[in-house]
């Protein structure tokens, strides 16, 4: 989950935060977006999170922050839920989610296209095999995967 060294040293600050209060992290990032650096975290649990939940990570991971003061520049902290289009990142994800629609964005095409939508079938030794609406059957291996969500249907 944690890829910069930022992301690296707040895991150890975040992770027992999430655990005490009954909650799933679902991912950490630490990006650059315009002047502005965001610390994002997104937390979930099973019937989706609330504003308390959020408050709650906020104010104690902020506490932890200030002690260990693990971030060198200013940065905005972010504390949210994932929402409908939540990514599926950890393995355990594809295990959770088997069975429900997901898109697939690939880093390079694949017989024309760079997206895919199906049935989440699962993930097996690093591929990730999905069922489309005409009942195609088709595999992808993770590290050609820039990005897998839930799919938001209407």
């Amino acid at each position: 989950m944690a890829k910069s060294n930022t992301e690296t040293k707040v895991l150890p600050l975040l992770t027992p935060i999430v655990e005490e209060l009954h909650l799933e992290l679902v991912d950490l990032e630490f990006v650059k977006e315009g002047a502005n650096w965001y610390l994002r975290v997104y937390i979930d649990k099973e019937g989706g999170v609330n504003i308390d939940d959020c408050e709650a990570v906020s104010r104690t991971l902020e506490k932890k922050l200030d002690e260990a003061d693990p971030i060198e520049q200013a940065y905005v902290l972010e504390v949210s839920s994932p929402g409908l289009d939540r990514p599926l990142k950890k393995d355990a994800d594809f295990e959770k989610f088997a069975g429900e629609i997901i898109d697939i964005k690939l880093y390079q095409a694949q017989d024309g296209k760079k997206q895919f939508q199906g049935k989440l079938l699962g993930m097996t030794d690093g591929i990730i095999s999905i069922e489309e609406e005409d009942k195609t059957v088709r595999a992808f291996t993770k590290k050609d995967v820039a990005d897998v969500r839930l799919a938001v249907m209407f």
